[in-house]
């Protein structure tokens, strides 16, 4: 819980940092930026409780209460993390703040400012997102009926009933016809309506492990998982839990599953593909996975993993499990159910606050249709918020049929009381950095760009964890933040640009004024989202982009800028380099008379990733200059990880910040 200790030492470190965060608001008669992205003014007194104990029914009442409250004015800010990163960023507010030890007093503190509640349906997920839409638009809650009951709400809509739970695209299409009309249409917010929750006092079995670092298939193969110590552990004639996760969580190559069939004494029970029909009905957990190309399902890192539910046939006595399978792997099994399932309450106080619609619809097949629909009806520029899901097509589907419809994507689905941050005045500087003097000569030059900036959850907790990591500032590194911040959090932004250190660089993340693909964009449209993303970069003094365009026809890369997207970019930014997202590193054009050159992204650390390096300049002309941008991964780096390998960088290396990069760059091709 939030302690009145917790609190007051926050605010202590509000006057002790001299705000920490907190600047003056603009001058009087200063005329406010235009804003992509709405505010509901500034907080002077905040409500503040601790909600990371509670469960996904009673947040998501809080936290639909707090957009319709704050909508009229911020009161209610919610520490929805057991860590402090959202304590952190309080102290930056200014406000005035009330702890309270019970969050759920709160909604009968509030009851008068709601007209009451929106019943969702347990048994249709998807009840969720139509629900929180109405809250948005009746000033409602979103509840169960058992909550509406006990804190004593009236019903402003029943949703029990009116949707068939195997329907998903119906309950979407009603929303569309029934709800958007009376949504506000400056943005749409794509919201998980469930997230996953592990049970505690799990006990999972090993059954498997890749012990080498293999990231090539190269140990791919049918592998015989033998289920049988399970059936006398409860599993006979109940269920078995047969989970997979990566062996190895730092670097993004769990395991990888082809093909599943089941066996009971030598009888096949079950047998299916991922990413198809046949693989739904035993798919228990797939939210923190992805489908492959090569129709696969996939969970990488320390997030990553997924989780099969067998029933068991009464009576067996020998249980084996036939899998395709490879990279590195975890594999284990267990008779409990080891998560369950309730509402995402994340963001939606924004959606709520903003009379936004709320949907859920994996790019691909009818769902992707019904997506393409829901993205025509905006206007060239209005952002997606939120995100995709993971399965089936996921990101890259998702942000390129948005980008065809001319939309930006702003990945918010865990940024937490933003319609508190998005009023808070901050100083955000629109001063481009000065550059160091830098001597151009025969060397290999490295810029190392942190990713995931564009995400604005990250840029909220991941990015200000590793930003205070002391080891931060003894290595030049460029860091991707969205410009969009501005609109929904300044004085985070203001606070990443106050406590820069010389070595650290902001660099817009991809690809501008949210992430899109901008080859995909219809060609009377881009020009609007390059001015945008103008706009946003002089108001914010960044004049280098991380970027990203259309996955290639294989699928197996990315396609490089060509010169109408590099010259709609000189025409309407400040833009002096553009570091693409290409992973191979040889790449790099000056198409439209801005210099593009691809990232390098090998894998691992230290050692390893400077082994990378060596490789990748064996060939080189030691006559001339060589450039390399180096790509380092956010969820599994931190500052002491990077000088570690910059230590490592001797002769020819020279790591330099992003802006000295490119300056090089250009008097090399001067000079050439």
């Amino acid at each position: 819980m939030v302690t009145r200790r917790d609190l007051l030492r926050t605010g202590s470190a509000t006057v002790a940092a001299g705000g920490l965060g907190l600047v003056r608001p603009p001058r009087a008669g200063a005329a406010p930026a235009p804003r992509l992205l709405p505010s509901f003014g500034r907080p002077t007194r905040l409500d503040v409780a601790d909600v990371s104990a509670l469960d996904g029914h009673d947040q998501l009442l809080l936290t639909t209460l707090q957009g319709v409250v704050n909508r009229r004015e911020p009161r209610l800010y919610f520490r929805y993390d057991t860590g402090d990163a959202d304590l952190r960023w309080l102290a930056g507010t200014g406000a005035g703040i009330t702890p309270h030890d019970h969050a759920l007093d709160l909604v009968n503190r509030y009851r008068r400012e709601v007209h009451g509640a929106v019943l969702i349906d347990p048994d249709v997920p998807d009840s969720v997102n139509v629900a929180t839409t109405l809250a948005g638009l009746t000033d409602a809650v979103a509840a169960t009926a058992e909550q509406a009951d006990r804190h004593g709400l009236r019903t402003v809509t029943d949703l029990r009933g009116r949707f068939d739970p195997d329907d998903v695209p119906a309950t979407y299409r009603w929303q569309l016809r029934h709800l958007f009309p009376r949504c506000a249409h400056t943005l749409v917010a794509g919201l998980p309506p469930v997230r996953t929750v592990p049970v505690t006092g799990v006990r999972w079995r090993e059954i498997a492990r890749e012990t080498e670092r293999v990231r090539d298939s190269s140990n791919r193969r049918t592998r015989t998982l033998d289920l049988s110590p399970e059936l006398s552990d409860g599993g006979n004639g109940g269920a078995v839990y047969l989970r997979f996760q990566d062996s190895f969580g730092d670097d993004g190559w769990g395991a990888s599953v082809g093909s599943v069939a089941l066996y009971a004494d030598g009888v096949q029970t079950v047998g299916f593909t991922p990413g198809t029909e046949a693989e739904r009905p035993y798919l228990f957990d797939g939210l923190n996975s992805s489908i492959g190309g090569d129709a696969n399902r996939f969970g990488d890192g320390d997030g990553g993993y997924f989780v099969y539910r067998f029933t068991v046939p009464g009576g067996t006595e020998r249980l084996v499990a036939e899998v395709d399978l490879w990279n590195q792997f975890l594999v284990t099994a267990t008779t409990t159910a080891p998560t369950r399932r309730e509402p995402f309450p994340h963001f939606r106080d924004y959606a709520v606050a903003s009379r936004a619609m709320v949907l859920w619809l994996p790019p691909a097949g009818e769902t992707g249709d019904l997506l393409d629909d829901a993205l025509s009806r905006l206007a060239p520029t209005t952002p997606y918020t939120g995100w995709f899901p993971n399965d089936v097509a996921g990101e890259w589907s998702g942000v390129d049929r948005a980008s065809r419809h001319g939309v930006e994507v702003v990945a918010t689905d865990f940024y937490m009381n933003g319609t508190v941050h998005a009023g808070v005045p901050a100083r955000v500087s629109s001063r481009v950095r000065t550059r160091p003097k830098a001597r151009l000569r025969n060397r290999v030059y490295v810029t190392f760009t942190v990713g995931e900036g564009d995400n604005v959850q990250y840029c909220q907790h991941r990015m200000r964890d590793i930003w205070d990591d002391p080891a931060r500032g003894t290595v030049p590194v460029n860091w991707t933040v969205s410009p969009l911040l501005a609109d929904l959090g300044p004085a985070l932004l203001a606070h990443y640009q106050r406590t820069a250190t010389d070595n650290d660089l902001l660099v817009c993340g991809p690809s501008g004024a949210g992430y899109t693909y901008p080859a995909s964009w219809p060609e009377e449209h881009l020009a609007a989202y390059t001015e945008l993303t103008g706009r946003y970069l002089r108001r914010t003094g960044m004049d280098l982009v991380y970027a990203y365009n259309p996955r290639n026809a294989a699928g197996d890369g990315w396609t490089p800028f060509d010169e109408r997207v590099v010259s709609s970019y000189a025409r309407h930014t400040p833009l002096r380099g553009i570091i693409q997202s290409w992973e191979t590193g040889d790449l790099q054009t000056r198409a439209g008379g801005i210099p593009v050159i691809g990232n390098f992204f090998p894998q691992g650390k230290g050692p390893e990733f400077r082994d990378a390096l060596l490789k990748h300049i064996e060939h080189r002309d030691p006559s001339r200059p060589l450039f390399i941008a180096a790509a380092i991964n956010a969820w599994t780096w931190a500052p002491n990880d990077i000088a570690a390998l910059a230590a490592l960088l001797d002769d020819p290396f020279e790591v330099v910040r992003g802006d000295v990069f490119f300056e090089l760059l250009n008097r090399t091709h001067n000079r050439n």
